[in-house]
């Protein structure tokens, strides 16, 4: 739980994260609380140990906030890498991982990377599979404008691990009936 630093205002750690809760005048009272706050408890995140050879002088891929889903990943470059307008070039991170099976990581864009610069990742998301032993690279394209740099040890996209169910798929003579149908790519309507 964080408190405000007037005393006013306080968070609670639940799974609606950086709710203010007003205290009243002479005590907080949690009646006034929306029932699934005032019930809630926290939410199990599963913490899974993932191998990891690190061949970089970066750190170790972290959460930078208690509510990040994904790891930032650094360039693992000597030096400055010129991207220029449309190309795109494959980003090495120095890193190799080994992945419980069942679980994938996957590398996606950085908001900030991408709303500073108009740099993105293409393949997004890219996954990681259990069984792949590789360096990871980032694939980086520049949507820009302007020729843009990635420097050596900059965060050039986040890895989110996430579990997977294998299907089974088996043929079929008809799809049963919906709504919707075939409708697609704009179907249900613009706003």
């Amino acid at each position: 739980m964080d408190y405000s630093p007037t005393g006013k205002w306080c968070v609670f750690d639940v799974f609606i994260p950086h709710i203010p809760i007003h205290w009243g005048e002479s005590k907080f009272r949690t009646k006034h609380l929306h029932p699934l706050i005032r019930k809630s408890k926290k939410i199990q995140i599963n913490k899974v140990v993932i191998k990891v050879i690190n061949t970089s002088k970066n750190p170790l891929p972290a959460y930078e906030t208690s509510g990040s889903a994904g790891m930032d990943i650094r360039a693992n470059i000597e030096s400055p890498v010129l991207i220029s307008p449309l190309q795109r070039k494959m980003i090495p991170t120095g890193l190799s991982i080994e992945l419980p099976e069942g679980y994938e990581a996957q590398v996606r864009p950085r908001s900030g990377l991408a709303a500073k610069k108009g740099l993105t990742c293409l393949n997004s998301p890219g996954t990681i599979d259990s069984d792949y032993r590789g360096e990871i690279h980032a694939i980086i394209i520049n949507l820009s404008d302007q020729t843009q740099t990635i420097e050596p040890g900059e965060r050039i996209a986040q890895m989110v691990i996430a579990r997977y169910e294998r299907a089974t798929l088996q043929n079929a003579a008809a799809l049963t009936e919906t709504q919707r149908g075939t409708g697609g790519f704009g179907s249900t309507g613009l706003h």
